[in-house]
């Protein structure tokens, strides 16, 4: 079966491991990433299912490979040192130095007690932040909660941006986790899937991107923000909801989160195994193309 998937004739050398492993490190990058889900929505029966003007984006929450007892305080710079240059140690001082090294030398070095590998820690009371702590597993890995009432944890947030005819994701993308992420990230997308479209497109969102800078940046890109609207404050009027087409957006933007649970249920992105941005972000729109792959047969035989 494995000559059979890999296309080896039964008689054919099978690769050593040392080239299936350089072979996987240049998969797993962005950029191949995105050569393996743009081949497959250019494919002659598959782009006559995309629509080319409406589209939905969200994000979601991809936990990162550290745990919790890695967050430790990052490291505080040392004070200088309030000896001057000119402050030179004399001859005395030498000797009583080289006195000490060499009676420390003759003390036996103490044995450290024997720790747990996984000790009890209690985080009771004490304030942690990414400002002041970061993994040592995953530097790159933020704590972060996506809405309230919920547990932080170190997660990174997996971005997707999905046309509204057949809910196929056509982006994908995956930043370190922060309150702005999710709005950069869909306008990075929709102007690398449409780049200096002139159409008028639309895109639909939760109240999550309801933001004026968002709302703003979206119409000067040509793009109506078809955002689901706060219940306060909020930048969507009634320029744009007045049109039926913002109720059609509002109610095909929920099939986003079909790709989402499919990731994170059958793709295995509900925690990932890889560490770094980049390795991370490879791997999650591997997945988003994944999941195209497996809706495809029932889409293309309808």
């Amino acid at each position: 079966m494995f000559r059979w998937f890999v296309g080896l004739g039964i008689d054919d050398p099978v690769w050593v491991p040392t080239v299936f492993t350089k072979n996987r490190d240049r998969l797993l990058s962005t950029e191949m990433s995105r050569k393996v889900m743009t081949a497959i929505l250019a494919h002659r029966e598959v782009a006559p299912l995309l629509s080319d003007e409406h589209f939905s984006v969200d994000g979601t929450l991809v936990k990162a490979w550290a745990s919790m007892k890695s967050f430790q305080p990052k490291p505080m710079s040392t004070p200088p040192d309030d000896e001057g240059p000119g402050d030179l140690p004399g001859p005395d001082t030498a000797s009583d130095n080289q006195a000490e090294q060499t009676q420390s030398e003759t003390i036996p070095m103490p044995r450290p007690a024997r720790q747990n590998r996984n000790p009890e820690v209690d985080f009771r009371g004490e304030r942690r932040s990414n400002a002041t702590h970061a993994s040592t597993t995953d530097p790159e890995a933020r704590l972060y909660k996506k809405s309230p009432g919920t547990g932080a944890m170190l997660c990174f947030i997996g971005h997707a941006l999905m046309e509204n005819r057949n809910g196929l994701i056509v982006q994908g993308d995956l930043t370190q986790a922060d309150g702005h992420a999710e709005r950069r990230a869909a306008l990075n997308m929709i102007h690398r899937h449409s780049p200096g479209s002139t159409r008028r497109l639309t895109l639909g969102a939760d109240k999550g991107f309801d933001a004026a800078e968002f709302v703003a940046d979206l119409r000067q890109s040509c793009v109506t923000p078809h955002v689901a609207q706060k219940s306060r404050h909020s930048a969507i009027d009634g320029r744009t909801t007045r049109h039926e087409g913002y109720a059609l957006s509002i109610k095909h933007r929920k099939r986003i989160e079909e790709a989402f649970g499919w990731a994170k249920t059958v793709g295995g992105m509900a925690q990932t195994v890889y560490r770094g941005v980049e390795r991370v972000r490879s791997r999650f729109i591997l997945t988003m193309a994944a999941n195209n792959l497996a809706r495809l047969p029932r889409l293309l035989a309808a």
